[in-house]
């Protein structure tokens, strides 16, 4: 059996392409043409990939992502945008987007992105696995962190952190004293290459410094390594 993509876009025409050339390449495609059915089907359905458009009636792409990343649907999702925007690129992945496109595009660049992505799922998935093997609950001073659960204490008090949030302070917190590069941690925690744009990356250790520091300009936890990255500590 093909793995299940759902395609959600509101242009017919976009949908009538990807839905061909996806079954194609052998995949079982169901489609949507708003963000509400989009995000329903995304529950009800449990596809393997979502491609979800930006624009879209009801509810938009972002707005979608969103709901489905905070119910704790953590499909990989190719988002696609007729706008090549910085901003909804960054604003995007970090709402818990896997990969970004911009329109227009050819069939089989979305292919060779939708094979990318669920290759790397299948890669992330056995490495978090292989890490709730090797680690037991870690403990570094008041931050709890509980692989098995995906979730994060500190000082008792649950954090809120979004999917990608969690992997990045589990990764820091597996590699504690070691200084990671923005570009190790990009292709760790996002395992792909967003050619050079590490701003995610500060993006994110930002939102955890907000999250874990008393004091985010002198953090103790999450410390800045100048020129080179990031790396967790314990507090001294």
């Amino acid at each position: 059996m093909g793995k299940k993509i759902l395609v959600v876009d509101d242009e017919q025409s976009i949908l009538t392409l990807l839905e061909y050339n996806l079954k194609q390449a052998g995949y079982d495609v169901i489609t949507a043409m708003d963000g509400e059915e989009g995000k329903d089907l995304a529950i009800q359905e449990n596809p393997d990939l979502i491609v979800l458009d930006l624009m879209l009636p009801k509810m938009d792409g972002i707005e979608v992502c969103k709901e489905l990343r905070q119910n704790r649907v953590m499909t990989p999702i190719l988002m696609l945008t007729a706008k090549d925007d910085e901003f909804d690129k960054v604003l995007g992945l970090e709402l818990g987007a896997d990969d970004y496109m911009t329109k227009p595009f050819s069939p089989r660049e979305v292919i060779a992105r939708v094979k990318a992505i669920l290759r790397r799922t299948q890669t992330l998935t056995e490495t978090m696995e292989k890490i709730e093997e090797e680690l037991d609950n870690i403990q570094i001073s008041g931050l709890k962190i509980f692989p098995d659960q995906y979730e994060a204490y500190f000082e008792e008090k649950l954090i809120e952190l979004t999917p990608k949030e969690f992997e990045l302070l589990l990764y820091l917190a597996k590699n504690k004293g070691r200084v990671l590069t923005r570009d190790q941690l990009l292709s760790a925690v996002w395992n792909y290459d967003f050619a050079g744009d590490t701003r995610i990356v500060d993006v994110h250790i930002s939102h955890l410094r907000e999250k874990i520091e008393q004091d985010t300009k002198k953090p103790i936890y999450i410390k800045t390594i100048r020129g080179l990255g990031y790396k967790l500590e314990e507090p001294k």
